[in-house]
This record gives C-alpha cells, structure tokens and sequence, in this order.
C-alpha cells in the first residue's frame, strides 16, 4: 500500500478498489500479453464457448464492449483462426460469428492464464476470503447494476 496515502483514503473503500483494480487490470494485462490476446479477446472467446454462436450486437450487449470495438476485435479474431463470421440466414444485414477449434483451444489457454493471473492478484486471499470478496463484489455490482 502506498505508505505516502493519507490514512483517511487506506480506510476508504472506494479508494482501496480502485487502487487495487489497477494492480489487477495490469496484472491481467501482462498475462494476456503472454497469450498474445487483449481483455477483449478473452471477453469474446469466453461468451462464446459459453453461449454459442451470436450476432455482433449480442456480443456486444453480453461482453459489455462498445460496438466498434467488438468489430475490432472479432476481426483480430477471425484474422487468427479463432472465429468464423457468417450472414445471419433470418437476416443478411447482420453476422453470425462462432467460434472455430482453435477458438475453442485459445479459449483454454486464455482462462489458464486468467487463472494464474487471479492467484498472483489474490496470493494474500485464502479460498475462502476470495469466494467472501468474489460474493461482496458481486453485490455491490449488482446493486449499481440495477439502479
């Protein structure tokens, strides 16, 4: 923690969050940089293994990736192998994209090293204390999500 802080913002919530969500974020960031993927990437590839095929609007409304930036990355994606993009047969003005074999396999490898990337940011945490902040967490977006 960052000793020059003053202590009214180390016991501030908020505070702590957001300093530890930048711990996070680069710490993610390395590892999908290992991987040769972005967070979108990832993002995308998880949807679809766990959704299936969908339009890019769909991706985009699941991922929670601006429009633009889903086209961007599903064509970094299907420039790789990793997706297939195809005409919707109930309506040609939009794509289908699905995700190819080796989809699938960078699927694996990227939620391996999300995995490794999730125990360095929580190494302090024991299994128990990570499930306690993942169900805290998950309220607190909730709420905002809802309001």
């Amino acid at each position: 923690m960052d000793e020059q802080a003053p202590s009214v913002l180390k016991e501030t919530p908020s505070w702590l969050l957001t300093q530890s969500a930048m711990h996070a974020q680069r710490i993610v960031s390395e590892m999908f940089g290992v991987g040769g993927a972005r967070g979108y990437h990832y993002r995308l590839l998880a949807t679809l293994a766990e959704f299936g095929p969908a339009s890019q609007a769909s991706l985009g409304r699941r991922t929670g990736i601006d429009r633009s930036d889903v086209v961007a990355a599903i064509n970094e994606l299907a420039a790789d192998g990793y997706l297939d993009r195809s005409p919707d047969p109930d309506d040609g003005r939009r794509n289908i994209i699905t995700l190819t074999a080796a989809g699938k396999r960078q699927h694996k490898r990227l939620a391996e090293l999300v995995r490794k990337a999730q125990d360095e940011i929580f190494a302090p945490l024991s299994a128990t204390e990570r499930d306690q902040l993942t169900k805290l967490l998950t309220k607190v977006l909730t709420h905002h999500r809802s309001s």
